[in-house]
């Protein structure tokens, strides 16, 4: 399939090179600015602009891959020229693009990138929805040529999918951030607790969450949590988050063993 890129970020950049790898053709790159473009498209073979009014109109699918803000005026835009419409957002509706155009669907990679750490995008779930069934087993073919993780979801599951998300990807990142500033104060190097971070990981790729939680709070072990918030009298945000996700523990063991 001959398919143009809106955008150049960390989602344009791993999904185009990995719809290169399976045989298809990247018409251009599009970014507001010429060196991200540039940059983007000569690893890909492609044409970079930075205006919109230059799109070549010889492709068979527009993928918009930018901040969840600018798809709608970027699809408005697009839909003059009556082509296939995607949007590769978590948290935005199929509607932000059908009400431009009745050629549109969602290709949403479940996955956090960055532009320098390669992964294989093969395993890779790959969430579609289109706006009919049609388009939607368009989409499903193209997706299975990238990922061999496919799924049909809906906008509002997908909402909640991307919620989830959060709270599996972009929190627990936030508290490494902590433990190392915590680390750091004791002249303790964040190694140390990195491999305490992948067993945590392996662990729920096999169990799930709940069957596999340890810590003070899981006991209910009030003396060592307390001795862990006197550590923190002089960060009273980092009290406030110990003592929400603590009590969060705790009511989740109770739930857990009333109900076995």
């Amino acid at each position: 399939m001959r398919i143009t890129l809106i955008g150049s970020g960390n989602v344009a950049t791993h999904l185009g090179a990995a719809f290169k790898n399976a045989g298809h053709k990247i018409v251009q790159v599009y970014s507001p600015t010429m060196q991200n473009a540039a940059l983007l498209a000569y690893h890909l073979g492609a044409e970079p602009i930075d205006d919109l009014a230059n799109i070549d109109p010889d492709t068979g699918l527009f993928v918009i891959a930018v901040k969840d803000d600018a798809i709608s005026g970027i699809a408005k835009q697009l839909s003059v020229y009556q082509k296939l419409i995607v949007h590769t957002s978590g948290a935005t509706s199929i509607s932000a693009l059908e009400i431009f155009t009745t050629q549109s669907g969602v290709f949403y990679p479940l996955q956090t990138f960055s532009k320098t750490r390669e992964l294989d995008f093969r395993q890779v779930p790959l969430c579609i929805e289109g706006a009919s069934e049609e388009i939607t087993n368009t989409l499903l073919t193209l997706a299975q040529t990238v990922s061999n993780n496919v799924y049909k979801v809906s906008s509002d599951q997908r909402k909640t999918l991307h919620l989830a998300a959060v709270f599996a990807c972009n929190f627990p990142n936030y508290l490494y951030h902590i433990s190392q500033q915590l680390l750091e104060q004791h002249d303790l190097q964040f190694d140390i607790i990195r491999p305490l971070i992948d067993e945590t990981a392996q662990k729920v790729q096999q169990y799930l969450p709940a069957d596999v939680q340890t810590g003070p709070a899981v006991r209910n072990d009030e003396k060592t949590m307390e001795a862990h918030l006197q550590l923190l009298n002089d960060n009273a945000e980092f009290q406030v988050i110990y003592k929400l996700l603590s009590q969060g523990i705790i009511k989740m063991e109770k739930w857990r063993q009333q109900h076995r």
